[in-house]
């Protein structure tokens, strides 16, 4: 099992992805990985998503898939079954920390308030994804969060662009961030995999 916040070694920016047909899963996912992009979130925000993260769990080995928009037990073990080797969710609840601990898979729960952040806490998570980031507090709630809670390492994700990524990764409790902007819904849809690569290899910058 791995520890989440190894995810955070393998480069700044995690993608969080949207697939909508099965057949783009595979060349995504190697298109990502040929730009220095290791760790993929496909969220579970599809019919086939499942589907897809089994595909490329099966014929992309090297890369560390995982399933976000995990929302309940029965969610995690879905992603479980079909290869992940990590989850995230939007938010954290004590039923879906239980089930991720039982099935040994590590979750990357997410969290807006200082609550939550406590609450995650006292059941041994101190890697946890900040959403809606930007719409939560962005750079200066970071910041206040830091104070109370130096121990806690974040993964913003909710609203950071290119341009934005460099300053939330400056903090000093942000060790990689996540982002949309990797996986243009345009270029999935067109199978621009050279537009992937491209974005890929310039977010590891």
């Amino acid at each position: 099992m791995i520890d989440t916040l190894s995810l955070a070694s393998h480069g700044p920016v995690i993608p969080v992805i949207v697939l909508r047909r099965i057949a783009d899963a595979v060349p995504l996912a190697e298109a990502l990985l040929a730009g220095g992009v290791k760790v993929l979130e496909v969220t579970l925000r599809s019919d086939v998503a499942l589907a897809c993260i089994e595909a490329i769990a099966k014929a992309v080995p090297e890369a560390l898939v995982g399933a976000g928009t995990i929302r309940s037990a029965a969610d995690a073990r879905a992603a479980r079954d079909a290869g992940s080797k990590f989850a995230v969710s939007p938010g954290y609840t004590r039923e879906i920390g239980a089930a991720c601990r039982e099935l040994g898979l590590p979750l990357l729960p997410g969290v807006a308030t200082a609550s939550e952040v406590m609450t995650a806490q006292a059941d041994g998570l101190n890697f946890l994804k900040f959403f809606p980031a930007q719409q939560a507090g962005g750079i200066a709630m970071l910041k206040a969060l830091h104070g109370p809670f130096p121990d806690v390492v974040f993964c913003p994700t909710g609203g950071i662009t290119p341009e934005t990524a460099p300053q939330f990764l400056a903090l000093p409790n942000v060790k990689v961030c996540g982002g949309s902007w990797l996986t243009p819904a345009d270029a999935v849809e067109q199978g621009d995999w050279a537009r992937i690569t491209q974005l890929a290899r310039a977010a590891g910058r």
